[in-house]
């Protein structure tokens, strides 16, 4: 059975391993080797996940995981950018576990998570142009294309494009 909860400091390892195994089997044939080294070095450290495991406030809700057993299969982890809107800054899962749901269970606990703690009306996400994994499913899930932008986090990430995403999150 999957369980969708918040993330712990026992959780450290799989997050890592999961958003290394995700980064990875997203971005090869979009970004080079280097560069998604570089990515995974300065996102997805232990000693980084370790500090970003426990909330941190609105702007960091820490992350939550999707557990099978005791081993971490999904993770994911966002915050509120404003007042209303709030960002899912990353979502991966483990490669071999895609197609299952584990996803949306990620993101609708993370979005009701948002929505009853801070009240969140709109939902952002950052999609990498070409990637064939993350479009899909977010337009599925009812996102609606907005704009370009350069990437985020380096210089060399400046010269890859991010798709940015929206959602209403108000019941009709």
């Amino acid at each position: 059975m999957i369980r969708i909860l918040p993330a712990g400091p026992n959780h450290v390892d799989g997050i890592v391993r999961v958003c290394t195994e995700g980064n990875r089997a997203t971005y090869a044939g979009i970004y080079p080797e280097h560069y998604i080294e570089e990515i995974i070095e300065q996102f997805y450290t232990p000693a980084r996940i370790l500090d970003e495991v426990i909330p941190s406030g609105r702007e960091w809700g820490g992350y939550m995981v999707a557990i099978e057993g005791d081993e971490v299969i999904g993770a994911c982890g966002g915050g509120m950018v404003d007042k209303t809107e709030t960002e899912l800054y990353v979502l991966y899962l483990d490669p071999s576990r895609r197609k299952e749901g584990i996803g949306t269970m990620l993101l609708d606990t993370f979005t009701k998570q948002q929505i009853d703690l801070y009240g969140a009306t709109k939902q952002w996400v950052s999609v990498q142009e070409g990637n064939d994994k993350g479009v899909p499913f977010y337009e599925a899930r009812g996102f609606i294309f907005s704009h370009k932008e350069p990437g985020y986090g380096s210089e060399e990430a400046k010269k890859y494009t991010s798709l940015r995403y929206w959602r209403d999150l108000v019941q009709k």
